[in-house]
C-alpha cells in the first residue's frame, strides 16, 4: 500500500500518534525553557525541540509502515489489560534495577536528571528512545526479513525482528561499561537486564499496541530514573 493510502485508512491510529508527539514535544519545550542544559548531556548544544520534531516525523513514517503490514497498532481500544500487565512488569524491572544499584553502587551520583525536571525529561526522552531504539530497528529488520523470505513466514519474521531489534539499546547502553571502569560481569548483567526489558516492551507492542509499549517505559522510568533518581543521592552518596 502507498503511504497516503495507509494514512487515509488508518488516520485514527496516526492521529493518536500525532497527539502523543504533540504532548512529548510540549514536555520537551517546557523542560528546555526551565533549564537549557537539561538535554546537553545527550544532545550537546543541539536544540532538543528540533531533534524531537525530527524523531517524531521519523516515527510517523515508521509506524505507517508497520501498520500497513497489519502486525502492529498505535492504539487498540479495550487494552486495559495490556496497560495493567505492562505496569506490573515494568515495576518489577524497576525494582530489580534499584536493588542492583543499591547493592553494587557502580553508578555515579549524577547519572539522573534532577527532580522535578525529571518529570518532564524522562517521559519525553523515553518516547524518543522508543522510536530510535525499538521502532526503527524493528521496521528495518522486518523489511529485510520480508525481502529475504519473499513475504512468507510473516509471524516468524516478526519475532525474529523483535529479537534483533531488542539488541540495539542494550548494546548502546553497555558499550561505555566495557571501557575498563566496570567489571565484565556487570556489563553482561546490564546487557541481559536491558535486553529483557526491550524484549518485553516489543512483545507488548506486538500483543497490544505502541501506547502500551510507551507506558511500560514511563512506569519503568518512574521507578528507576525519577523516584530512585531522587532518593539515591541521599542514600548512596
Amino acid at each position: 500500500m502507498k503511504v497516503r493510502d495507509v494514512i487515509r485508512k488508518e488516520e485514527g491510529q496516526l492521529l493518536v500518534y500525532a497527539c502523543l508527539s504533540g504532548i512529548v514535544l510540549g514536555l520537551t519545550a517546557i523542560a528546555y525553557s526551565i533549564d537549557t542544559l537539561v538535554f546537553r548531556k545527550l544532545l550537546g548544544g543541539t536544540n532538543p525541540i528540533v531533534v524531537g520534531l525530527l524523531i517524531c516525523a521519523v516515527g510517523f513514517l515508521l509506524l505507517t509502515v508497520l501498520i500497513s503490514r497489519g502486525w502492529f497498532w498505535v492504539y487498540r481500544k479495550g487494552n486495559l489489560n495490556g496497560l495493567l500487565y505492562s505496569s506490573g512488569l515494568a515495576a518489577a524491572f524497576g525494582l530489580v534495577a534499584i536493588l542492583a544499584d543499591y547493592a553494587l553502587r557502580f553508578y555515579a551520583a549524577d547519572i539522573n536528571v534532577r527532580f522535578p525536571e525529571s518529570l518532564l525529561f524522562y517521559p519525553a526522552m523515553g518516547f524518543y528512545a522508543e522510536i530510535l531504539f525499538q521502532v526503527l530497528p524493528l521496521t528495518l529488520a522486518l523489511i529485510i526479513l520480508s525481502r529475504l523470505s519473499k513475504g512468507e513466514d510473516g509471524w516468524r519474521n516478526v519475532w525474529i525482528a523483535i529479537l534483533v531489534a531488542s539488541l540495539f539499546e542494550p548494546v548502546f547502553q553497555v558499550l561505555p561499561l566495557v571501557s575498563g571502569r566496570f567489571p565484565l560481569w556487570f556489563a553482561f548483567f546490564e546487557f541481559l537486564r536491558i535486553f529483557l526489558i526491550i524484549v518485553s516492551q516489543l512483545s507488548f507492542f506486538r500483543r497490544y499496541d505502541f501506547v502500551t509499549m510507551c507506558w511500560f517505559r514511563i512506569v519503568y522510568y518512574l521507578f528507576w530514573h525519577i523516584s530512585w533518581g531522587y532518593l539515591r543521592v541521599g542514600l548512596l552518596f
